[in-house]
């Protein structure tokens, strides 16, 4: 199967299961989303969930966690992965929200990218889910299944190649819900250790290159 034929049999698959999906983070506000995807960075939403909520009762916005101190944050978040940076860089991150944007999220990507702690996915993330932009967010999920299906070549060896060939091959309108979609399938289904490749509707035509699966 071509590649191209990969991609409209994949969209259309999920189109007509999944036609709108989201993040499973669980969050209240576009700042509290932007918290909640800073502390998800190799760790999973479940765990992220167990946490926010009490982190965002006691910070809800950015001004309230702008007055914090990084070891006032860590005792809500102690239990995620790497607690101490992401402790100082969700501080950090809201100090310059208030001082530069009034306290709000931007919207613009190169001013997203700006802020401590966030990197190119985590804007992609802020950009589809609260401002409804056609971006696609590359976490190792989404990396790891565009590579095993061939939905990507080989020469896409970092999450910003395979981002731009997936906005290459996928239409505008999809782009947002086929981020979601590659995640969900590589997180519940085209999973990193043990790919369930018997319950896989694409497993017929997988070409499971396995070898150039993982974000290094």
């Amino acid at each position: 199967m071509k590649r191209k034929e990969r991609y409209e049999f994949v969209l259309g698959y999920f189109r007509e299961r999944m036609p709108h999906v989201s993040t499973e983070l669980q969050f209240g506000s576009v700042f509290q989303l932007l918290v909640a995807t800073v502390l998800s960075a190799q760790c999973t939403d479940k765990r992220i969930n167990q946490v926010t909520p009490a982190l965002f009762s006691r910070y809800p916005d950015a001004k309230t966690m702008a007055e914090a101190e990084p070891e006032d944050v860590l005792e809500y978040v102690k239990s995620v992965s790497y607690p101490n940076a992401k402790s100082k860089h969700l501080v950090e991150m809201s100090r310059m929200l208030v001082e530069s944007f009034g306290g709000e999220v931007p919207v613009e990507m190169s001013d997203l990218v700006k802020l401590p702690g966030v990197g190119r996915k985590t804007a992609n993330v802020i950009q589809a889910v609260a401002y409804g932009k056609s971006a696609i967010a590359v976490d190792t999920h989404v990396y790891r299944v565009s590579h095993r299906m061939g939905l990507v070549s080989k020469r896409a060896n970092t999450p910003v190649k395979v981002e731009e060939e997936l906005s290459r091959n996928i239409p505008e309108g999809d782009r947002a819900d086929a981020h979601h979609w590659l995640l969900l399938h590589g997180r519940y289904v085209c999973q990193s250790r043990q790919p369930r490749c018997s319950e896989c509707p694409f497993d017929f035509f997988c070409p499971k290159c396995l070898g150039n699966s993982k974000l290094e």
